[in-house]
């Protein structure tokens, strides 16, 4: 188990928080907790997930992933 933070680009609101929260949760192996106010996601990795994966869950609902820690 593995964890990682994400910098999310272009979320104003709680829906914006929320779609990116449940993109992220429909990949297997993913737990994630967005937090808007830093414009970031905690993810905790159940299993090998790549950074990809993880980038292209969120370009998939209109966001863009500036950095991964």
């Amino acid at each position: 188990m593995s964890e990682k933070t994400l910098q999310i680009k272009g979320m104003s609101c709680g829906h914006c928080s929320a779609r990116v929260e449940k993109a992220l949760n429909a990949i297997d192996g993913v737990t994630a907790t967005v937090d808007l106010e830093a414009n970031s996601a905690k993810v905790t990795l159940l299993k090998e997930v790549s950074d990809e994966a993880l980038k292209v869950a969120v370009d998939n609902v209109g966001y863009e992933v500036v950095g991964i820690k």
